[in-house]
């Protein structure tokens, strides 16, 4: 079946045709290891990483870089500011290079918790200094780069296209809307391609260059590391949705400037996840990672099922009682898989029709709160048989990436020594306390008491056991 995905360069959904036939080659924008990932990024990670298994859903290999943040990236996104890298080092109090190495650990233990597959690729910023100040010598001789007191900058002048994937005005564009001032650069819109250290201290990540001492900016690397890995033109280059306007615009004139072509096929970005209706923020003390979820007893993979609540494109709003209620729902699905674990084997195949529909839907641009829908059509789907539906959802769940089998048969071992009739009890007072009717859940409490178990409430749901 054809994959049709929405490319931010062309704004529509297009058919998606990679350049080998039987192969995917994909670049994504991973974290700034300066700080612990938060639940924002994760959401645009998560929607990487089921882009990746759509394509090996649909038979393709793929090779997926990823790369991570090590130094260059200011504050401000922009040309001016203090390294995040160093900042993360002045506030925790160690070296940058330890900085780097500690968050981006955590970065890659919170990812496993999510089931979110691990790159071909893991691509450091730090690791390819000699490559970014390759393609910066090459930008100064085909006269693209330029020199100020303060860095190298590229000179967006001499690119009648710029800005084409924001959609950017660069007449009308005004200096300090998207950029910080700089009045030595020729252009509102030039950006640093390689920044000089101060004269008046050492930084703590600094290297020689042709241009003196100093680091890239933080655009060059991944113009750098996704073709040295990747080649040009590869497949798609994913991202979320604010480094459109400055991340990836630059990386793109860069690319072009340097090639003579486009050096990306297809550009998927993800929308935000905001808190409570409004923006993360760390003044408003509203910035959650997956450890603050663990420590309110939500499962990480509940919150990966949250983010298949909404279209990747589309923004989706965080609440702790929206959290619950994925939960809920989350492990609702999976006693119902566990039960199917009881029934005795009649079909030993996965049911096409519903196999096909998933492919439609995971096909036409990451339909992911269409493709939990399938699934729960799929349960609930009285004429198909108990081991058709389980081996429908393995097939299912390759792309979902939510451990519904092992969570299933974890839940079937424990309650296998309980008699159904406790456990259809237990579920249905779990209905009653969702909806509040906690008359009806205190009376479904105790005729379970009666029958000789316990049951104990859990965010994750409930826990029975024989008195």
């Amino acid at each position: 079946m054809l994959i049709k995905l929405y490319n931010t360069l062309g704004r529509k959904k297009e058919v998606f045709t990679p350049i080998s036939s039987d192969s995917v080659k994909m670049y994504a924008c991973g974290p700034t290891v300066y700080d612990y990932a938060h639940i924002g990024n994760f959401r645009t990670y998560i929607t990487e990483d089921i882009l990746n298994r759509v394509l090996k859903f649909n038979g393709l290999k793929t090779l997926y870089v990823q790369n991570i943040t090590d130094v260059g990236h200011l504050v401000g996104d922009g040309d001016v500011g203090e390294d995040k890298m160093e900042k993360g080092s002045r506030v925790n109090g160690m070296t940058a290079w330890e900085i780097a190495k500690k968050f981006e650990k955590a970065y890659f233990d919170d990812s496993e918790k999510l089931n979110i597959i691990h790159p071909d690729i893991i691509a450091r910023a730090t690791d390819h200094i000699k490559e970014q100040i390759e393609i910066i010598e090459k930008l100064f001789e085909l006269g693209f780069a330029y020199t100020i007191s303060d860095g190298i900058y590229f000179d967006t002048s001499k690119q009648s296209d710029y800005g084409k994937l924001a959609n950017l005005d660069k007449e009308g564009l005004k200096e300090g809307a998207r950029v910080e001032r700089n009045p030595e650069k020729k252009n509102d819109t030039d950006f640093a391609l390689w920044k000089f250290s101060p004269k008046d201290k050492k930084r703590q990540m600094e290297w020689e260059s042709p241009w003196g001492i100093g680091f890239p900016g933080w655009h060059i690397e991944c113009s750098a590391m996704s073709v040295k890995y990747l080649g040009e033109p590869f497949d798609i280059h994913a991202g979320a949705i604010d480094l459109v306007p400055i991340h990836h615009t630059n990386e793109i004139a860069q690319n072009e400037a340097v090639y003579g072509h486009k050096t990306v096929n297809y550009w998927l970005h993800g929308a935000f996840l905001s808190i409570n209706g409004g923006k993360m923020s760390k003044s408003l003390g509203n910035i959650y990672t997956i450890t603050d979820l663990e420590k309110r007893d939500f499962d990480p993979l509940s919150f990966r099922y949250f983010t298949m609540s909404a279209h990747y494109r589309q923004p989706l709003n965080f609440t702790w009682q929206a959290l619950e209620g994925a939960q809920t729902a989350y492990n609702n699905l999976v006693h119902k898989i566990s039960y199917l674990l009881n029934d005795s084997p009649v079909s030993d195949k996965a049911n096409e029709e519903y196999i096909n529909k998933f492919i439609a839907v995971i096909n036409d641009d990451i339909n992911m709160p269409e493709a939990v829908a399938v699934l729960w059509e799929l349960i609930k789907d009285p004429n198909i048989d108990s081991n058709s539906k389980i081996l429908t959802v393995e097939k299912i769940d390759q792309v979902l990436g939510l451990s519904l089998i092992d969570k299933a048969k974890k839940i079937n071992n424990e309650i296998k020594n309980i008699p159904k009739e406790i456990v259809l009890l237990a579920e249905e007072r779990e209905i009653a306390r969702k909806n509040k009717d906690w008359k009806k859940s205190d009376e479904l409490r105790q005729k379970i008491l009666d029958l000789g178990y316990e049951i104990k409430d859990e965010k994750m749901g409930f826990e029975i056991s024989k008195k």
